[in-house]
């Protein structure tokens, strides 16, 4: 019998013992270079969390500090801790062993633990391009977990297989692919509200509530876990989500605080509209643009919300230098809203929720396919895709495949072959022609390869 869940995406972990290409795989499944990699062993001493897909389900991957055992002090007895918690965290265990080398008592120490955790688990043997690999074969299935998928993250080797494998046991676990399509805008809006410690979220969602449900405090960390209340509106039904602080990472303390960390980017999951709370009198850290980012890349609605506007002396001047800094700060972020409330004062709170509606239509709706062809045609005619390699780029379509986000596919000759600066003129002319006030859009890019791959 599997335990039940209070949330609806799975936390993928990647463990294993220093130095074996766990950060280094954790850049390959997001497609990007998040975790630093170093041949030095240590080098991530946190656990790092990446929204992510793997097939058509949606995961938080996290990376981990190396599983050592034997005595350890101050930073590496941290680092160990952490390694252990994201594996309590964890749905979904990637275990990973260096195929270049012989087992060592660290390897077996931690699938000993693995074990006794009873979580699914994948054995993953890294840098299987070494020519000693198949003299190893027979001992990492003494681990005790079958036969690993075997892969090189330097050359790229075994990823398909290991996609593949990983949305199979996914699927398995009963983790449910969620097809764009049948997202369909339901009822009740889910807003969440997002922040650093003590810039006031619970206070706006006391304001809003119209009393004091939850616990306000001038201490930093005060709401250690995601909280949901429901409220009724002009007739139209909100779900508010309080959730943690989230610190930067080298702030953030051990054990329960990481936890309420994660709960607070699982929130993010499961809501439509995030909202980011600033502090007008603490500025823009750098911190909220990762927040923001963690937003987007998980295709959610975003309105920026600069609370304590009170403490303005001159307001329209104050207001005005603050859109200066968010348009500096977020020069990524044109199309989300800009919202300056006091909770305190309860002052223009309830047009957090006027937005969110609007958002949330904007996050419903189609575009009829012959009106994007003609919009594509006049967008490729106003400016040509640049050639910057062997392959000049061609677009021979543009379709809208879902909503909540709004999703769009553009079948290319080769999606490589599009610079990421034409990706960018595609999506601001869409949101030009189309607005999407509000909501991050999903752009696909499927070239000849891709359509393949999908048809198989």
């Amino acid at each position: 019998m599997k335990e039940e869940r209070d949330h609806n995406i799975p936390i993928v972990a990647i463990i294993g013992r220093p130095n074996v290409g766990k950060s280094s795989l954790f850049n390959r499944l997001i497609q990007r270079r998040v975790a630093i990699t170093s041949e030095v062993a240590g080098t991530t001493r946190d656990r790092i969390y990446h929204h992510s897909e793997i097939g058509e389900i949606p995961a938080i991957l996290v990376d981990t500090g190396g599983m050592e055992y034997g005595k350890k002090e101050n930073i590496e007895a941290d680092v160990q801790s952490q390694a252990r918690l994201a594996m309590n965290e964890a749905d979904f265990i990637l275990f990973v062993v260096d195929a270049s080398e012989v087992l060592t008592s660290n390897d077996y120490e931690a699938a000993q633990t693995l074990r006794k955790s009873h979580k699914p688990i994948m054995m993953i043997a890294n840098k299987c391009d070494h020519p000693s690999v198949t003299e190893r074969m027979e001992d990492f299935k003494k681990l005790g977990f079958g036969e690993p998928i075997y892969i090189s993250t330097i050359h790229k080797i075994g990823f398909d297989e290991l996609f593949e494998q990983l949305e199979k046991r996914l699927k398995k676990e009963g983790w449910k692919k969620q097809k764009i399509m049948e997202r369909k805008a339901e009822d009740v809006t889910n807003i969440c509200f997002l922040g650093r410690p003590n810039v006031g979220k619970s206070s706006l969602v006391n304001a809003l509530l119209g009393e004091d449900k939850l616990i306000v405090s001038p201490t930093a960390g005060t709401t250690r876990d995601a909280i949901d209340i429901g409220i009724t509106w002009e007739n139209k039904k909100f779900n508010l989500i309080d959730t943690a602080g989230i610190r930067r990472r080298g702030k953030i303390e051990k054990g329960l605080e990481k936890l309420s960390m994660l709960r607070s980017l699982e929130a993010v999951e499961r809501t439509d509209i995030a909202c980011l709370i600033l502090d007008y009198e603490a500025g823009i850290a750098k911190q909220d643009q990762h927040i923001t980012e963690f937003i987007t890349e998980a295709g959610k609605g975003l309105i920026l919300i600069v609370n304590k506007s009170d403490l303005m002396k001159n307001r329209e001047e104050n207001e005005t230098k603050t859109l200066w800094r968010l348009k500096n700060k977020f020069d990524f972020l044109p199309w989300a809203p800009v919202i300056f409330v006091s909770a305190l004062k309860k002052r223009n709170i309830e047009k957090i929720l006027e937005v969110s509606q609007q958002i949330q239509k904007e996050r419903s709706k189609m575009v009829d396919t012959d009106e994007l062809e003609g919009f594509m045609k006049a967008t490729i005619f106003k400016h040509l895709p640049p050639k910057t390699g062997p392959i000049k780029a061609k677009i021979y379509s543009l379709d809208q495949t879902g909503v909540n986000p709004p999703t769009f596919v553009f079948k290319v000759n080769d999606s490589k072959a599009l610079h990421f600066s034409y990706r960018r003129y595609l999506e601001n002319e869409l949101r030009k022609k189309y607005s999407f006030t509000g909501t991050s859009i999903k752009i696909i890019y499927a070239g000849q390869e891709e359509r393949r791959r999908e048809k198989k």
